[in-house]
């Protein structure tokens, strides 16, 4: 079973980890030879160097491998896609762009054609929580249901500073979530929020109090798919008290604008000074809590889904919960449980019932 993933950091490094755990044969690509290197030596996979901009690299990279799991930038997404339909090479990342997944819906026919299977939006969230949300609503009653919501956090264990977060991925991953508009369906109908509004306070036993609020990417194709079968449907992300207000403040201020400014004797843009100045300020590494809560609402009655993951095994809660998904849904795909060719994102291309006992190994399971 080849299989190639493209990316070593935390996030590729764990999904190389486990497709080797699951018997397949890894290859880590990564543009810094040293970067796949360590992940191969912690993983059991075979290093390559990898330039994901240089497109002959790309195909002859995607010779070889029958599935390509990508943890590089999402703004590759489209092209990978592209180029793995060329390729025959069934592919799998972890969107959370719902530009780029539109993109790369467009591209359904030619691996429908090609008998590729694209999933992109197959991690964390976007990801498994859609799939906990879309077991809901396939479990429903007949009739409308008046609401699914999706909260997910991914936090430190022990929080500091004003923020109370520490820099689980990429500062650019980030802000991406705290800046477009957010997809919801709202008394019927498909809508878009603004990112960091609609504060409510959570209470979670052992990890409380904390505030959840509008992000983007998290509900993924739900909020178009479910138009006339739900009610309200949204996604908001967890945070400790605070945390909400400033990352809206510098919004408010134009602080995520990627427009280049002349500032003293330097030209650049006050989204990258942000950038610089949570990369350098913001902790990183401490012991991390990821947790989910998915519910349903109809005639009355609640019934939640909730999974609470914590580090272990040299991986944070964070990378297992986004690449685990991923390599589980990967492996149902060379197993051929998963056997439609086309694109499709995770909550789309695989039930529960099939992926979540995949999870249990990992020691990843869900509470109702």
């Amino acid at each position: 079973m080849g299989t190639l993933v493209l990316g070593s950091g935390i996030v590729g490094s764990a999904a190389a980890s486990d497709l080797v755990r699951r018997g397949h044969d890894v290859v880590v690509a990564d543009a810094d030879l040293h970067a796949a290197q360590r992940a191969a030596e912690k993983s059991g996979a075979t290093p390559t160097q990898f330039d994901a901009t240089d497109t002959d690299a790309l195909r002859a990279a995607l010779d070889t491998p029958d599935i390509v799991v990508s943890a590089i930038p999402y703004r590759f997404g489209a092209s990978v896609a592209s180029a793995a339909i060329a390729s025959g090479t069934h592919y799998l990342d972890f969107g959370g762009n719902p530009t780029v997944v539109a993109g790369q819906k467009r591209l359904h026919d030619q691996a429908a054609a090609a008998g590729v299977i694209v999933v992109p939006d197959c991690g964390l969230a976007p990801g498994l929580a859609n799939v906990l949300a879309e077991d809901l609503i396939a479990s429903a009653h007949e009739g409308m249901i008046d609401s699914i919501q999706i909260r997910v956090g991914a936090l430190p264990q022990e929080p500091s500073g004003a923020l109370r977060y520490q820099l689980a991925f990429s500062a650019a991953g980030l802000i991406n979530e705290y800046a477009e508009p957010c997809e919801v369906i709202a008394e019927g109908q498909h809508a878009t929020v603004e990112p960091l509004t609609r504060l409510e306070d959570v209470v979670w036993d052992g990890w409380g109090p904390l505030e959840a609020f509008a992000t983007a990417g998290g509900t993924s194709t739900m909020a178009t798919r479910h138009i006339g079968r739900v009610r309200d449907l949204e996604y908001k992300t967890l945070r400790f008290p605070g945390h909400g207000i400033v990352f809206r403040s510098l919004l408010e201020m134009g602080m995520f604008d990627e427009t280049p400014r002349i500032i003293g004797t330097a030209t650049t843009s006050p989204r990258d000074v942000l950038l610089d100045a949570l990369d350098r300020t913001l902790p990183r590494d401490a012991p991390d809590v990821v947790l989910i809560r998915v519910w349903r609402d109809q005639n009355g009655k609640r019934t939640t889904l909730q999974i609470t993951d914590t580090q272990r095994d040299g991986s944070s809660a964070l990378a297992r919960t986004t690449a685990f998904p991923a390599t589980a849904l990967a492996d149902l795909i060379e197993r051929g449980v998963v056997d439609r060719p086309g694109v499709f994102t995770m909550n789309e291309a695989v039930r529960g019932e099939a992926l979540l006992p995949e999870l249990i190994s990992v020691g990843i399971s869900v509470e109702s």
